[in-house]
């Protein structure tokens, strides 16, 4: 896998000023099972959406941070080597204003299409107000269940700390340490939302049991740092 030189430099995310840390997983986490999925300096262990290698433009790797990087091109979006079933992913990721990402896990075969933890600028961008009822809303399970704590989000700028919990069909999104969405794969509830949203036509949605993560490139500048996954 190519290795992506760091650039220290002024960007959007300029506003915040901090020190940057390389990522590394402590005595307890690594007891615990814990294992990086991102080691700050190259895009090991991941590639683009579609198999083939890493993209080569719209991705970046600044300060320790993976971010999107649109004046480079489109790049597509971009998801782990590694597959996972029962899993705990934890990481940061901050938007710029006017922002739209996400976090998608239990993606169809050969395909973006999956469950995705939302992450978007919620003032700015416009398809935080489209769904229904917030749906697509920061931390939301896009187009299908809205995240309940809205107030636990931080202004654009400021990092955030996303949890997906997922075991057997059990599913929990977690936002700064609150949990914000929590529903069961499968159940008859969760085949209602489905069937009132955006993927009712799409055959097999959410009904896979293994996975790669994935890190959607959007368009707009979004970064993400402290990539760890642990199996469960």
């Amino acid at each position: 896998m190519k290795k992506v030189i760091l650039l220290f430099t002024a960007c959007a995310f300029s506003t915040v000023v901090a020190v940057a840390q390389k990522p590394a997983l402590t005595k307890k986490e690594k007891k615990a099972g814990w294992h990086l999925l991102f080691d700050g300096k190259t895009t090991n262990g991941w590639k683009a959406a579609n198999g083939k290698p890493f993209p080569e433009k719209g991705w970046v790797i600044k300060d320790y941070t993976l971010q999107t990087d649109p004046a480079s091109g489109h790049g597509g979006d971009i998801i782990t080597d590694t597959k996972y079933t029962d899993f705990e992913l934890s990481l940061d990721f901050r938007v710029t204003k006017g922002a739209n990402s996400g976090i998608k896990y239990y993606l169809l075969p050969n395909s973006s299409l999956g469950l995705e933890f939302q992450v978007i600028d919620d003032l700015n961008h416009p398809d935080a107000k489209l769904g229904m009822n917030g749906n697509r809303t920061q931390a939301s399970l896009y187009d299908l269940i809205t995240a309940s704590a809205s107030k636990e989000n931080k202004p654009v700028g400021e990092w955030n700390q996303a949890r997906i919990v997922s075991k057997g069909t059990h599913v929990e999104h977690w936002l700064n340490g609150v949990k914000v969405v929590e529903f069961e794969r499968g159940s008859d509830a969760f085949k209602a939302l489905v069937a009132a949203s955006k993927y009712k036509n799409i055959k097999g949605f959410s009904e896979v049991t293994e996975t790669p993560i994935l890190l959607q490139e959007h368009g707009d500048e979004v970064a993400f740092r402290n990539i760890k996954i642990k199996a469960l």
